[in-house]
């Protein structure tokens, strides 16, 4: 079939699969071009290891740091007639390149909240990696089936407290609209917490852990966003921000689990990006189409691959030890957070409308951006060609 984008609201509904691994052969070569990180753990675990910065990891993992890497997450295979998810055509890239390249790959498709994926990841870990020095968390959903309960939570991106009115951008339009936004409830505010905070992660380490298949000194880190004043209404002081909290107070009981053998867990403060998931939230992507404006006038952009190859190179590892702040986090959005990008920003903010917003923000950067994310957009790849969106994981 032939495979072009189509967009409905926030998502594509299609995917490309030579575009896929056109976007996972790009990080590859990025990571390659910067060279060999040393200290990075050699037998890796990525949970929601398909898409953004749980790929970039796994990419980085292997091609930075030659670890083997065991992938976790939740996508949808191709058939004949329609595509697959552009995480599982990621995913199919990412074990080819690896295997050709000699290392170790493995993927399990399913739901990373339940007891049973736990159990295979347990298992397939003693059968061929025995243990592993690194765990990343990086899962990204909508709703999650409690693995105790059996209760269905489904998470919310509203403000709390009080409603919220902004401007927001339809990427696809390129029109730029105010909107407001009414508060959660407190019903709301548990089920997002329940969703995108830190009890999965927490039992994902209490599991490995007690099952004896977490290395001495093993490292995990989650992945979280703070952002400045104009998101902070929707996103920190948000629901999804109560969620991100939740997350970093799991750090310090994961903490206290694996301290005592020389582990540590840490979440690291990324930058903001494109990604499946920002793409979601009210407010964020204008935020992010000036954002990139601004950086890249500074020379100071990073793409997923970029920022997670300075995390794993400057602050995971390297002789400086493991730089934190206040509320012990790695804060990799540092380049971001510089008083003089966030005033530039600012200064912007109020000037958007639809007329100037090619003017005065990267919207094309974030289009491109975005269909990158499903593999279109590359050169190279012939998309008046018909392509087999059928394609196999060459470890299931």
């Amino acid at each position: 079939m032939i495979i072009k984008p189509k967009i409905r609201g926030f998502i594509c509904t299609t995917a490309h699969p030579e575009g896929c691994v056109a976007h996972v052969q790009e990080q590859i070569d990025y990571v390659r071009s910067q060279g060999a990180i040393v200290g990075v753990g050699k037998r890796v675990l990525v949970i929601g290891a398909s898409t953004g910065y749980g790929l970039s990891s796994r990419i980085v993992s292997a091609f930075g740091g030659g670890a083997g890497t065991l992938g976790v997450f939740f996508e949808k295979a191709g058939e004949e007639g329609r595509t697959g998810s552009a995480g599982w055509y990621n995913s199919v890239a990412f074990e080819q390149i690896a295997r050709a390249n000699g290392l170790y790959a493995k993927s399990l498709n399913g739901d990373a909240f339940s007891d049973a994926m736990k159990e295979q990841v347990i298992a397939t870990i003693r059968a061929d990696l025995k243990q592993v020095d690194l765990v990343v968390y990086s899962l990204a959903s909508p709703r999650r089936v409690h693995p105790k309960t059996g209760a269905t939570h489904s998470s919310t991106l509203k403000p709390v407290g009080q409603s919220f009115a902004a401007k927001t951008v339809n990427t696809d339009k390129g029109t730029v609209v105010e909107m407001t936004i009414e508060p959660a409830s407190e019903a709301e505010i548990a089920d997002t917490i329940a969703v995108m905070g830190g009890e999965d992660w927490e039992m994902w380490m209490e599991a490995l852990s007690e099952a004896g298949v977490l290395a001495e000194g093993a490292t995990s880190v989650a992945y979280s966003y703070i952002g400045p004043e104009l998101t902070r209404a929707i996103y920190r002081s948000g629901t999804i921000g109560r969620a991100k909290e939740d997350l970093e107070e799991a750090a310090a009981r994961i903490q206290l689990l694996i301290g005592s053998s020389g582990g540590r867990a840490v979440v690291s403060v990324n930058k903001a990006l494109v990604t499946q998931a920002s793409s979601a939230i009210p407010v964020v992507p204008l935020y992010i189409a000036m954002l990139y404006k601004v950086m890249k006038a500074h020379g100071l952009h990073e793409g997923c691959v970029e920022q997670i190859y300075r995390l794993f190179a400057e602050r995971l590892t390297g002789s400086g030890g493991l730089m934190v702040d206040e509320g012990g986090r790695i804060r990799i959005d540092d380049w971001e957070m510089r008083p003089e990008i966030q005033a530039e920003v600012a200064a912007l903010w109020p000037e958007a409308t639809t007329e100037n917003l090619a003017e005065i923000t990267d919207i094309e950067g974030y289009r491109a951006e975005f269909l990158k994310l499903f593999g279109f957009g590359f050169a190279g790849v012939n998309y008046d060609a018909e392509s087999d969106p059928v394609r196999d994981l060459p470890s299931a």
